[in-house]
């Protein structure tokens, strides 16, 4: 037996390397892209924090759902969990399903058949072996594991289907529950894998919000950050029409300028860009021009403002009231939410935590009482429940909420 003992030394210390490559790894990955960053901020006012006591927020994009931990647990990764964001008054959280992020990655130009990263991550994270080569399997994974949030939180976190849910969410909160809810959107159509009928799977998975692109371009449309940027193919006309049939709420972050007027020369219900900037105060490929701004405002639509560097260049809280003021200037300070994107392997300096300077900066930039809770939350209630089908059938009526 002793001349096999080299080769059990070896199995033996590969099965390590592996175990800590599967254990260490997600951690370590997840450390380095979702940084906070610590920066001084001014003492917040004893008016806004009274004000920001009195709030219930709404968030319109999160990859929380991307990583391996487990979402009901409070962890000190990452940004954002659901105790977390319960502790922050977050009475409504969008998360966002990423299948697919070619390497690298930039705001310029990306390349489809660049190199997978969600694929190798799909791999070390332990996903299903059918989700490391199906876009589509890993979408409805996705849709698995965030149905499965209400069941296991015990009431903690409400999945948010209809306009009814949203409504319901935020009255849950004002009568004192230690809960939210919780709405499930993906980046990028390209997990259709050329399948409209995919799109029925992903309704049934608790998706509710779906976005044509993400980094690169697609069979569907061009994104702000493709090689061609080209607008909504004949495949990508018939996806947005069956869509809206469907009940889905359209959502044009990453769109590229000729997807955004295709998609909204047909829209038909409110229009969302979930997390983004405005060009006037943070240029760059993937933020809204004056004339977008108008064009989604028109459709009843939002605008969420995002909490990074490439949407507002300045990612202190003053740095988003700013952006936040411009978009309200321009179109009216209802058609503008939050949209921090944490967990989507950003940098920020506003989680959850810090939410209370970024009520604090909008006192300060002029904002009043109304139009803060309208832009920390009010406002996505407004247009989800509009956007949203209004009631599963034969659910019971719901009672309204208010922020």
């Amino acid at each position: 037996m002793r001349r096999f003992a080299p080769l059990t030394a070896l199995v033996v210390v590969l099965a390590g390397v592996v175990a800590t490559v599967l254990v260490v790894a997600p951690e370590r990955i997840e450390a380095g892209l979702n940084q906070k960053l610590e920066v001084d901020l001014p003492e917040p006012s004893e008016a806004a924090r009274a004000l920001h006591e009195r709030l219930w927020i709404a968030d319109l994009h999160d990859d929380l759902l991307l990583w391996g931990r487990d979402p009901l647990v409070r962890s000190s990764r990452g940004h954002t969990d659901v105790p977390r964001l319960v502790d922050a008054r977050v009475a409504l959280q969008v998360l966002g399903a990423v299948t697919k992020t070619p390497s690298g990655l930039n705001f310029e130009s990306n390349s489809a058949d660049a190199f997978d990263m969600i694929t190798a991550l799909a791999i070390v994270q332990r996903w299903p072996p059918a989700t490391w080569w199906s876009l589509r399997e890993r979408a409805l994974y996705i849709g698995r594991r965030f149905q499965a949030l209400g069941p296991r939180s015990v009431g903690a976190v409400t999945p948010v289907r209809t306009g009814m849910d949203v409504d319901a969410a935020f009255y849950a909160r004002r009568k004192g529950a230690r809960g939210m809810g919780v709405m499930l959107s993906a980046e990028g159509l390209h997990m259709l894998e050329g399948r409209l009928e995919t799109l029925e799977e992903l309704w049934d998975h608790g998706y509710r919000m779906l976005a044509p692109t993400h980094f690169f371009d697609n069979e569907v449309a061009g994104s702000a950050h493709g090689e061609e940027k080209g607008g909504l193919t004949p495949f990508g006309v018939r996806v947005v029409d069956r869509m809206q049939e469907i009940g889905f709420v359209i959502d044009l972050a990453h769109a590229s300028p000729a997807t955004i007027d295709d998609v909204l020369a047909r829209a038909k219900s409110p229009v969302i860009v979930s997390h983004t900037g405005v060009q006037a105060t943070c240029p760059g490929p993937r933020n809204l021009s004056d004339a977008h701004l108008r064009a989604i405002a028109a459709t009843g639509g939002l605008v969420g403002i995002g909490f990074f560097e490439g949407a507002v260049c300045d990612p202190s809280p003053d740095g988003i009231a700013r952006a936040i003021r411009h978009a309200a200037d321009v179109v009216g300070v209802e058609h503008v939410a939050l949209g921090s994107d944490w967990d989507g392997a950003t940098s920020v300096v506003v989680g959850p935590g810090e939410l209370v300077y970024v009520t604090d900066a909008l006192l300060r930039a002029g904002f009043s009482e109304a139009e803060v809770r309208g832009v920390m939350g009010r406002n996505a209630q407004r247009v989800l429940r509009a956007a949203l089908p209004q009631a599963t059938p034969g659910a019971p009526a719901g009672e309204p909420g208010r922020s």
